[in-house]
C-alpha cells in the first residue's frame, strides 16, 4: 500500500486504496465525450491509470486505439479490447509515442511531489510531435464544503467526508461509497493545485495548456511547450 493510502470493502484493494469491485460498479460520466471532442478521430491513446477500463471501453467504442496502463494487475484483468501494460506511471518508458496521452482520475494531484513530477514527465515523454496530453484536474472546490454527498441515478451514494492537512500543501481525503449491498471506503493523499500552480507543474515537465476543455477547468488539453 502506498504511504497515506488505504481502502476497505469487499474484494481486492490496489496500492492507492482503490477497490477493484467498487470501480467496476461506478458509472462513467461525460468524460468519453469530452475526450472524443478534443482529439483526432481514431487516435492512438495512451491511457495512464486506466483502472478497470471505465473510460477504456467507451473510447474503444468511439473508434480509438488504446494502450492502457495501471499498476494493479487486478484492475487490468477487467480491461477488454485494449493493449494492457502493468507498471507504475511515474516509471513508465515504453520507447514509443502516442497521438494522445491521458492522465485522468485527478492523478496530477498526487500528494508526493516526485511522483507527480514523474507522471508529468511520462506524459511528455510519450506524446508524439503535434500530439496532446489530456489531464483531469480536481474541481476548484473539491476540498471545501465538506462533508458532501452525491446520490447517483443508478442508486449508490458517494460521500467526500473530510479533507485534512497532513503536510505542506497535502491533504488526507476520506471518501465513502455506499451501495445497497456493500460499502467501500478510501483514504488517499492529494495536493490541491490552483490554476497557476497546475500550469507551473506542466511547465516544469515541458508542457503548457493548449486550452481548458470544460468551463470548470477540470479537463485540460496540454501540448509540448
Amino acid at each position: 500500500m502506498r504511504a497515506g493510502h488505504q481502502g476497505t470493502g469487499p474484494g481486492a484493494i490496489t496500492p492507492d486504496g482503490c477497490a477493484v469491485e467498487l470501480y467496476s460498479r461506478l458509472r462513467i460520466g461525460p468524460e468519453p465525450d469530452i475526450i472524443a471532442g478534443a482529439v483526432p478521430a481514431g487516435a492512438h491513446i495512451l491511457e495512464l491509470g486506466c483502472g478497470v477500463g471505465r473510460m477504456t471501453r467507451p473510447l474503444l467504442e468511439r473508434g480509438f486505439t488504446i494502450t492502457a496502463v495501471d499498476e494493479s494487475p487486478e484492475m487490468l484483468e477487467r480491461v477488454r479490447g485494449a493493449r494492457t501494460i502493468c507498471g507504475t506511471i511515474e516509471d513508465l518508458d515504453l520507447g514509443e509515442t502516442f497521438d494522445v496521452v491521458m492522465l485522468a482520475s485527478f492523478l496530477v494531484h498526487h500528494g508526493d511531489l516526485e511522483v507527480r513530477r514523474g507522471m508529468l514527465r511520462t506524459c511528455a515523454r510519450h506524446v508524439a510531435a503535434g500530439g496532446s496530453v489530456l489531464i483531469q484536474r480536481e474541481g476548484e472546490d473539491y476540498h471545501s464544503g465538506l462533508p458532501r454527498e452525491r446520490v447517483d441515478p443508478s442508486g449508490y451514494t458517494v460521500r467526500i467526508v473530510s479533507s485534512e492537512p497532513v503536510g505542506e500543501g497535502v491533504n488526507s481525503v476520506y471518501a465513502e461509497y455506499e451501495f445497497p449491498d456493500a460499502t467501500w471506503t478510501q483514504t488517499f493523499q492529494a495536493r490541491p493545485l490552483t490554476k497557476e500552480q497546475f500550469e507551473e507543474a506542466l511547465a516544469e515537465a515541458g508542457l503548457k495548456v493548449d486550452r481548458y476543455l470544460t468551463e470548470d477547468r477540470i479537463w485540460v488539453r496540454a501540448v509540448a511547450a
